[in-house]
């Protein structure tokens, strides 16, 4: 019977400590025991208990002229690692061999640079598709799905300043101006990804959705691409679909939550 109880209160702690953690927001920075205790529903000892435990690891940090506990360096140099260990590409490789071996079409990560967008990963398809986009590529910003797919992501200030033309026509679908791009880009929002259907390439089509950032900022995006032939407009809906969860898994990898989870839990 001690062997059974002992993991299970162990794992306990464990939740309760991360739940304490969870309550530290930028709204509410500073916890008191008391108040601590109450909004988990502990008592005061536990809580005591686990803030010292977390206090040796640096975790949280008490302030002694208000005798509050506050976040500690000690998670900032846990974040960095995490952070080291979670870029981007690392993180994204995995969900982007699925996707491929899920569609057969070729799946790519890209990231905004100068206006353009870069491949840094790309996992071919079965079939073949474009034969001038590799790692290493770059096109315009607004003639791209993973472009679109950031721009809509992007915060008003930092959309406008992305839009600066001249728009050079790559064939004659590419978007031509800022108006008819901000149109796509509400499209874009609405539908959680984006299409570029023969505008970088004749008979090339790409659908491509924004990864985010612990914060919330995009930060790359995901694009699967193929065929005119083989990403019919019947295929393009089950296409976003697939490679706006890809991007979203991705974005959770990194940290972003869309909603907060409630602290306030049962922990007993």
């Amino acid at each position: 019977m001690n062997a059974t109880a002992e993991p299970r209160a162990g794992t306990q702690s464990i939740r309760r400590a991360v739940a304490m953690l969870e309550a530290f927001t930028d709204e509410r920075p500073l916890w008191n025991v008391s108040d601590l205790a109450e909004q988990l529903n502990l008592n005061r000892t536990t809580v005591y208990r686990l803030l010292t435990a977390l206090e040796s690891a640096e975790y949280v940090e008490r302030d002694p002229a208000t005798e509050g506990y506050h976040l500690g360096s000690g998670l900032i140099a846990l974040g960095g690692r995490a952070q080291r260990a979670n870029s981007v590409r690392a993180v994204a490789l995995p969900e982007l061999e699925a996707l491929a071996a899920a569609t057969s079409e070729t799946a790519t990560l890209e990231v905004l640079h100068g206006g353009e967008m870069v491949i840094i990963e790309e996992i071919p398809g079965e079939f073949v598709t474009s034969g001038s986009q590799h790692i290493g590529s770059r096109w315009p910003v607004y003639a791209t799905s993973t472009g679109k797919a950031i721009l809509a992501a992007l915060p008003p200030t930092e959309l406008n300043a992305a839009l600066a033309p001249p728009f050079v026509s790559l064939t004659d679908k590419t978007i031509a101006s800022v108006d008819e791009l901000l149109t796509c880009l509400d499209a874009i929002r609405r539908a959680g990804y984006a299409v570029a259907a023969e505008e970088l390439e004749l008979g090339f089509v790409a659908v491509g959705a924004p990864v985010l950032d612990a914060a919330g900022r995009p930060v790359a995006a995901v694009s699967l691409g193929g065929t005119l032939t083989r990403m019919t407009d019947e295929r393009i809906p089950e296409i976003g679909a697939r490679v706006r969860h890809t991007a979203g898994r991705i974005s959770h990898k990194l940290g972003y939550r869309r909603n907060k989870e409630s602290t306030d839990r049962r922990l007993r």
